[in-house]
């Protein structure tokens, strides 16, 4: 009952903290500006044709966090992605749950990176298994926000463990 409900508040935090990641079924746990993580169980919608996860789903699980985290270390300024790197290592197939962790390399004034891994986690132990990507993004961080945006960071205070 207890994880019904903890499934049911992480969907909800992320319908409303990233429609795209929601849409495909990722799960946003911890929300910080110095660590956010979570998971998504591997079904046909973010498969490629061999059953796999497909890897522009992993860059966008990056992009995504990576794009939350910057926006609360820079005091909830715009920030925009500049470049992001990823390599796959191994897959995650149909039905594996892959768990995500973002955390913060570099918190400048004008620039953000941050590390962002992913690993197949292991269903005997429900901990995590064989790390199978890991990515780097920059983004720009000291961008003002424009007024009609201005209620943008509103979900993240909601849900950051400051």
């Amino acid at each position: 009952m207890a994880a019904a409900a903890a499934t049911a508040s992480s969907r909800t935090k992320t319908e409303e903290l990233d429609a795209p990641l929601h849409a495909l079924g990722f799960e946003i746990d911890e929300v910080s500006p110095s660590r956010l993580t979570g998971r998504l169980l591997v079904t046909p919608t973010c498969c490629q044709p061999f059953k796999v996860l497909h890897g522009g789903v992993s860059a966008l699980i990056a992009e995504g966090l990576a794009s939350m985290g910057a926006h609360m270390a820079s005091g909830y300024r715009r920030v925009a992605g500049m470049q992001l790197s990823i390599n796959h290592f191994r897959s995650a197939a149909l039905g594996d749950t892959v768990h995500a962790q973002a955390v913060p390399v570099h918190v400048g004034r004008s620039t953000q990176v941050w590390e962002v891994k992913l690993w197949k986690m292991d269903p005997s132990t429900e901990g995590k298994g064989l790390q199978i990507a890991e990515a780097r993004v920059t983004l720009l961080c000291n961008l003002p926000v424009p007024d009609e945006t201005k209620t943008a960071g509103e979900n993240l205070r909601k849900y950051s463990k400051l």
